[in-house]
């Protein structure tokens, strides 16, 4: 069943009524359909002119309801009435990325730190609808993101990371990467990326086992190193599916991002409000009452 609600989204336009329905008094009270003409023209002038038939004395109220009418149909609109849908499906993404991103002490005071930190805002560039995450790590790891499509609050997150964030000393990546593994389910992601920053301290055999995993899942690890890339780089990446990218392959980052996005649509389990703005109709119904304005008269 389709539940439709009715309401105003700009409901404070009705406070003009109380002032249209005066205007609307003191028009249709003025005497005589001639209005001030009667005051302004000569007497005798407009006596000849109602003997030969061009003066009609007749108190003509249908242009001014017309008009009334049109300004009244017009503040109506202007209040927004609207059709409030609570049955639309809504759709999210099933392919995000996961940033995890080193912030042990070698990595945060590292002279190529804000390099790094700008292949990651890249990288945030290239998500689209995509949803992202940001994980932390050093000695422990952490969710400083959960999976959000708010990708301006996930870069000014991005942007505060510092050694002081994570206060665990050592550099465990392979905790990191069992972390994104528990994201990625819990978001129920089937297709997706894990990007890597670090520079390589930690990875070994326990981080490669949580890089297959995340393979299997459907993601694929690349990994970006803040310094010249070692063959645990390439290693890791061979077992993700990914690429290794150095400090000056942003642009080459993006395409990746970008020209591999796998974007699979699936329905919300909740629907979204969906609110339906009829003014712009009534403005149109507005044009009919204008036609009396533009009636022929008879000769």
């Amino acid at each position: 069943m389709t539940a439709l609600d009715f309401t105003l989204l700009r409901p404070m336009w009705l406070l003009t009524l109380p002032v249209l329905g005066i205007a609307a008094w003191w028009l249709a009270t003025r005497r005589g359909g001639l209005g001030d003409w009667q005051r302004a023209a000569d007497t005798a002038l407009l006596q000849a002119m109602t003997a030969l038939g061009r003066v009609d004395n007749q108190a003509s109220r249908g242009p001014l309801w017309a008009i009334l009418t049109v300004v009244l149909i017009s503040v109506v609109a202007l209040a927004g009435p609207a059709l409030e849908r609570r049955d639309t499906l809504s759709f999210r993404n099933l392919d995000g990325v996961v940033f995890v991103v080193d912030v042990s002490g070698s990595v945060t005071e590292h002279s190529n730190w804000p390099q790094l930190q700008t292949m990651g805002r890249f990288g945030l560039a290239s998500l689209g609808t995509r949803p992202g995450a940001l994980i932390v790590f050093a000695g422990d790891a952490y969710v400083a993101t959960d999976m959000t499509l708010d990708h301006l609050q996930l870069g000014q997150t991005f942007s505060l990371l510092d050694a002081a964030l994570v206060p665990d000393r050592g550099s465990r990546p392979e905790r990191a990467l069992a972390l994104a593994v528990q994201l990625l389910l819990d978001a129920q992601v089937i297709a997706g990326d894990v990007i890597l920053l670090t520079d390589g301290a930690g990875l070994g055999p326990a981080s490669l086992r949580e890089t297959a995993a995340i393979s299997e899942l459907g993601a694929r690890v690349s990994l970006i190193s803040i310094d010249t890339p070692t063959a645990a780089f390439d290693t890791h990446a061979r077992a993700g599916g990914g690429e290794v990218f150095a400090l000056d392959q942003s642009e080459t980052l993006l395409r990746w991002l970008q020209a591999d996005a796998r974007t699979r649509l699936e329905a919300q389990d909740y629907p979204l409000l969906f609110w339906k703005d009829m003014g712009r109709y009534l403005l149109a119904l507005a044009l009919l009452p204008l036609l009396l304005l533009f009636r022929r008269q008879p000769s």
